[in-house]
């Protein structure tokens, strides 16, 4: 079994940095792709940022140059740091790995966390 727990949501206004951080635990062999989504009221669950084990990134185009991800391979950790944040950004945010429990587990499997809140409101 594996757990992601997200921490770090909150209420930010804008302009503002958040900093949101995810940490995988339980029978990790190996962790693949590690990513953040969202989903703000009314909307779909997109994409918001993604990152490779090697550390390769790709952003959403809404949230490029303010937002960076970042993860920590020997702690099981990735990290948003969202800077001049936007009411627009105002969701609840997803962490997301893809994960192997063992070297038998070829493909791994796809992992969420319960999600934080994030408001950006003034």
């Amino acid at each position: 079994q594996v757990h992601l727990v997200e921490s770090g949501g909150g209420l930010v206004q804008p302009g503002g940095s958040l900093r949101l951080s995810c940490a995988a635990s339980g029978s990790i062999f190996s962790i693949n792709d590690m990513g953040w989504y969202r989903q703000a009221p009314g909307k779909e669950r997109e994409l918001v940022a993604v990152i490779t084990s090697g550390g390769n990134t790709n952003y959403a185009d809404s949230v490029k140059g303010r937002f960076t991800i970042s993860r920590d391979n020997a702690k099981n950790t990735v990290d948003l740091q969202m800077n001049s944040v936007k009411p627009e950004d105002t969701a609840d945010y997803y962490c997301n790995a893809q994960v192997s429990s063992d070297f038998g587990d070829q493909y791994g499997s796809n992992y969420w966390g319960k999600g934080t809140l994030v408001t950006v409101s003034s």
